[in-house]
């Protein structure tokens, strides 16, 4: 890949690592509530978990679903129902401080976020479109995972930076679940439009 279309991809890689989506609002949510030092785990796993998954599918998973549109449906079906159990979890999350929810109260892992870009919708879209205008064989797909794993961890910091800045201002519980709530909603409208493209 010659300079020009690596630094077109990393634009790419950018524009869509940044934007609003599942990823973006659940961090943002995890900076207010935990701060950016227990919320690193979850942006290293959405950043290293998409870079394996554009990886993983420019090796032919794509094509498999494509073979099996039961296999896509079913994908789709099972996002939305996982979307809207986080959705539902970060609207009724209690201040971590509060006396006994600390123990319950835990960001995402580095596992579970990196599992979680299997369920994102907006993930898929990220990777394949990427994989379809930058990538040609595996080496295409392995310098696309690395280039997103890179500019990946930059965009997702930034959101969990700006949940922790918003969480100096949450300090009460009242506006703590309404951030949350509204982080709750933000998610589930961010999902919609790739669920129903």
């Amino acid at each position: 890949m010659n300079t020009e279309m690596l630094l077109a991809l990393a634009g790419f890689a950018f524009v869509t690592s940044a934007t609003p989506g599942p990823n973006n609002m659940m961090l943002m949510a995890s900076g207010a509530n935990f701060g950016i030092r227990r919320t690193v785990p979850h942006m290293l796993g959405v950043a290293w978990g998409f870079a394996l998954m554009i990886v993983l599918v420019g090796l032919g998973i794509d094509r498999l679903i494509a073979a099996n549109p039961a296999l896509e449906t079913a994908l789709k079906w099972i996002s939305l129902a996982y979307m809207l159990w986080l959705a539902w979890k970060i609207a009724h999350a209690a201040p971590p401080q509060q006396s006994g929810e600390t123990a319950r109260a835990r960001p995402f892992t580095f596992l579970q976020a990196a599992a979680f870009q299997w369920v994102n919708p907006k993930a898929w879209a990220m990777a394949l479109g990427a994989l379809s205008a930058y990538a040609a064989g595996v080496g295409g797909a392995l310098v696309v995972g690395a280039v997103f794993a890179v500019v990946n961890l930059s965009s997702v910091s930034i959101w969990a930076m700006s949940g922790q800045g918003l969480g100096r201002l949450l300090t009460t519980p009242g506006r703590l679940r309404l951030f949350n709530v509204s982080m709750a909603v933000l998610l589930v409208a961010s999902m919609l439009p790739v669920l129903w493209a």
